[in-house]
């Protein structure tokens, strides 16, 4: 179990995230995958990072068995986490590109909403299971790929949404065969990287000032609602539930 970065080609460094069985990351996991994408933004020689995983899914948000198991402490440290995370996604000095497979559910969505650009393959699936799970947030990610109305749509039916449809609505950038995702994740990355690494920097930082909304500010009140679902009860109850039926 870990969080990886490599650096394939001049100017691209891939940071690949690999939980077993399904990439639902525990409490270090966001904090390791945040420290490593803010590493790789910070070196002067990237100008491109690829986001990727290991396995048949991209993400499938945090690990509700920990969270189980340690009760308040761990909520605490996954909000913590996935705020982490997010925002040094965002937060980038250079752009991001995601490379997903598979299922992209929860805290996934925080992180592909706040890339630059998603690659993605034929068979992933976009979505946020939270109100199944007990939990709440991230549909400030998820309104950044979906129009208003779909999103909330989405968000009180659990339901997912394909490679293809998010294609449709322009948030995702191209769509493959699994075998093909990797390579047309750095073929994107590698045209990104062909710019000037300073221009590319003062660029994010530009698009990033204008951005209608404060993501962090935004994503951190809804974690406040997840809190408070979890002090009133009715998030263990719902977490008991999803933990006899199994992830």
């Amino acid at each position: 179990m870990s969080v990886s970065a490599s650096s394939p080609e001049k100017g691209i460094s891939v940071v690949t995230v690999d939980f077993p069985p399904v990439n639902a990351l525990p409490v270090r996991g966001w904090f390791g995958l945040a420290d490593a994408v803010r590493a790789a933004g910070r070196d002067p020689e990237v100008r491109c990072v690829v986001l990727a995983a290991e396995g048949r899914g991209f993400n499938a948000g945090v690990d509700i068995k920990e969270i189980q198991a340690r009760g308040h402490q761990a909520l605490i440290g996954a909000n913590q986490g996935c705020a982490e995370a997010f925002a040094a996604v965002y937060e980038c000095e250079t752009p991001v590109v995601a490379a997903v497979q598979g299922f992209c559910l929860g805290g996934g969505i925080g992180l592909v909403g706040n890339a630059d650009a998603i690659v993605a393959s034929e068979d992933a699936v976009f979505g946020l299971p939270e109100l199944d799970r007990g939990a709440l947030g991230a549909a400030t990610h998820l309104s950044r790929l979906v129009p208003g109305h779909l999103m909330r749509a989405l968000y009180y039916t659990s339901r997912t949404v394909s490679a293809a449809e998010l294609h449709a609505h322009g948030s995702v950038w191209r769509v493959v065969p699994g075998e093909r995702l990797r390579d047309a994740a750095l073929e994107l990355a590698r045209e990104i990287a062909a710019k000037d690494g300073r221009l590319l920097r003062l660029a994010k930082a530009a698009i990033n000032g204008i951005d209608p909304v404060d993501v962090r500010r935004s994503y951190r009140f809804e974690q406040g609602f997840t809190f408070e679902a979890a002090v009133s009860g009715v998030a263990g109850r719902i977490r008991d539930t999803f933990g006899k039926e199994g992830v």
